[in-house]
C-alpha cells in the first residue's frame, strides 16, 4: 500500500464524497483523521465501516469554524503523528434556493453567515493551523475542494442549487489556493478541484433534486456536455491524483464537471462563407 505511514485530515467524511475519498486514501494505507460535526447517523455508519475495512483512522468531534476547535484538533493530532502529509479540504455549506429559498426568509437569517464561515473560513483555519504538520512531511501537500459556484453562481440551470453566500465563498476559495501555493513552494504543493453537480452533492440524490421537475431535470442534464451527473467515486480517484500523484502540479484549479460550465450550446456546422 503506497500510502503507509502517511497520514490524512479529511473533513466531510461522514457524507458521500468525503466517505469515498476517505475511503481511497484507506485503501491505500494512509492513517485517516476525520473530523466531525453533524450528521451523527453518517457519523456512525462511517466509523462502522471504516473499523469493518480494518482502516487505521480517528474520529474526532469538532466545530471546525470554531478556531478553538480546530486548535484542539491539531493537538489531537499532535498526539498521534508527528507529520500531516495531506490536508483534504473538504468542507462546505450551500443552502439550495430551491430547498431554503430568499435569505430574507426567517430561518434563513444566519444562513449567509453559515455558508462564508463553512466554505471558506474553515478551510483558512485548518490550513493555517494545520500547516506546521504539513511541513514536517516530506511530500506535503493540501486539495481543497470547490464548486463551479464560483463561476457560475446563482444563473442558469445551477441557479436551483447555488446561493449567494456559497457561490462568492467559493469564488474566494481559488485566491487562497493560489496564495497558499506560493507561500509554501516548493515543499508543499496546493491545489484545487472545482466539483459540478455529483451525485450526493447537487445532483441525485439530495433534497433539492428530488425538488425539480423532469423538465427541469432534463434541461441541467442537457446543459452538461457528459449528460449526467458525477459520481462520488470519479471524485475521490482526482482528489488522490492532485494529493499524491500529480508532482508537477501546483496551484492548479481543475473543473470536474462534466462540462458544466462550458453549457449545452452546439457546435453549428462551419457556414459555406460567400467568397
Amino acid at each position: 500500500m503506497r500510502l503507509t505511514n502517511k497520514s490524512v485530515l479529511i473533513p466531510g467524511a461522514s457524507r458521500p464524497i468525503g466517505r469515498a475519498i476517505a475511503r481511497k486514501f484507506g485503501n491505500e494505507g494512509a492513517f485517516l483523521i476525520l473530523p466531525h460535526y453533524d450528521w451523527p447517523d453518517s457519523t456512525k455508519e462511517m466509523i462502522t465501516e471504516f473499523k469493518d475495512a480494518g482502516f487505521s483512522f480517528f474520529a474526532y468531534p469538532a466545530d471546525l469554524r470554531d478556531e478553538v476547535a480546530v486548535k484542539k484538533l491539531v493537538v489531537e493530532i499532535k498526539n498521534r503523528t508527528e507529520h500531516l502529509d495531506f490536508l483534504i479540504n473538504n468542507i462546505e455549506r450551500g443552502g439550495m434556493p430551491v430547498v431554503h429559498g430568499s435569505y430574507d426568509l426567517d430561518h434563513n437569517k444566519n444562513q449567509w453567515d453559515l455558508e462564508i464561515t463553512t466554505t471558506l473560513k474553515a478551510k483558512w483555519l485548518l490550513y493555517h493551523h494545520c500547516l506546521p504538520l504539513i511541513q514536517n512531511s516530506d511530500s506535503g501537500s493540501i486539495v481543497n475542494i470547490s464548486s463551479i459556484s464560483a463561476l457560475t453562481g446563482r444563473s442558469g440551470p445551477g441557479a436551483f442549487f447555488f446561493n449567494d453566500g456559497y457561490s462568492a465563498a467559493n469564488r474566494a476559495t481559488q485566491s487562497l489556493t493560489e496564495t497558499w501555493s506560493r507561500e509554501v513552494a516548493p515543499d508543499i504543493r496546493v491545489n484545487e478541484l472545482m466539483l459540478g453537480l455529483i451525485e450526493s452533492r447537487h445532483g441525485p440524490g439530495t433534497r433539492g433534486w428530488e425538488l425539480l421537475t423532469e423538465q427541469d431535470k432534463n434541461e441541467i442534464h442537457n446543459h452538461i456536455l457528459l449528460k449526467r451527473a458525477g459520481y462520488p467515486e470519479e471524485v475521490a480517484k482526482t482528489v488522490f491524483f492532485l494529493a499524491v500523484e500529480a508532482s508537477y502540479i501546483t496551484g492548479s484549479v481543475l473543473k470536474m464537471d462534466g462540462g458544466f460550465t462550458l453549457g449545452g450550446a452546439k457546435v453549428p456546422p462551419i457556414p459555406p462563407g460567400i467568397l
